[in-house]
């Protein structure tokens, strides 16, 4: 008998950690996102308004890369990790992938993010700054789940790749990217402290 794995998601696993002056880099990072989330008025707001618990500049900063040096900093390493993430799914691209938006997520206990798609980009992803005991995982679904109609459910033991979700528990550092139309999420963070990432999108 031969199985064929036939349409595979492909999602790229890397971490800044390992570069020189990591830790001073994280640390300035952190306290870029706390800054901005003491400052930015405007995404406080849009956090009350949409019940997000905690901070987001999803709806009110879409420069910071310009705005802040450590943003800069960290678009120079997302773009070579775009790049090699292109490369590896043969993508034939006219041009490298451009950093479309880079967002700023601070999740406090027991806040999460529900399923969702990136419309409008190719490529969507997470850097983790702050990943404190308890901390949620991204939770990724598989995207056939509306059209397995009668399929039966898998061995608590399957493989990673045949369970309808799997959990990536990331660490400080992790960067994680995925096509765009994989539908993810945030569990509730069942951590004591806040829980600090930065999403992007590439067009």
């Amino acid at each position: 008998m031969t199985l064929r794995p036939l349409f595979v998601t492909q999602v790229y696993e890397s971490t800044l950690a390992g570069s020189a002056g990591f830790e001073a880099f994280n640390a300035e990072l952190a306290d870029a996102c706390r800054m901005l989330a003491a400052e930015d008025q405007a995404g406080r707001l849009w956090c009350r308004e949409h019940g997000y618990r905690g901070y987001t500049s999803y709806g009110s900063l879409t420069d910071l890369p310009v705005r802040m040096p450590e943003f800069a900093e960290l678009k120079r390493h997302l773009d070579r990790h775009a790049i090699a993430y292109a490369k590896a799914l043969n993508f034939d691209l006219a041009r490298k992938p451009r950093l479309d938006n880079l967002w700023v997520n601070i999740l406090k206990p027991g806040g999460g993010h529900t399923g969702h798609i990136h419309p409008h980009a190719f490529l969507s992803g997470t850097v983790y700054v702050e990943v404190p005991d308890g901390a949620s995982a991204l939770k990724l679904e598989d995207p056939r789940l509306p059209m397995m109609m009668a399929r039966p459910g898998v061995q608590a033991d399957a493989p990673e790749a045949e369970r309808p979700f799997v959990y990536l528990a990331p660490q400080p550092g992790t960067v994680l990217m995925w096509e765009s139309w994989l539908r993810h999420e945030v569990p509730p963070n069942a951590a004591k402290a806040e829980r600090i990432s930065i999403s992007f999108n590439y067009a």
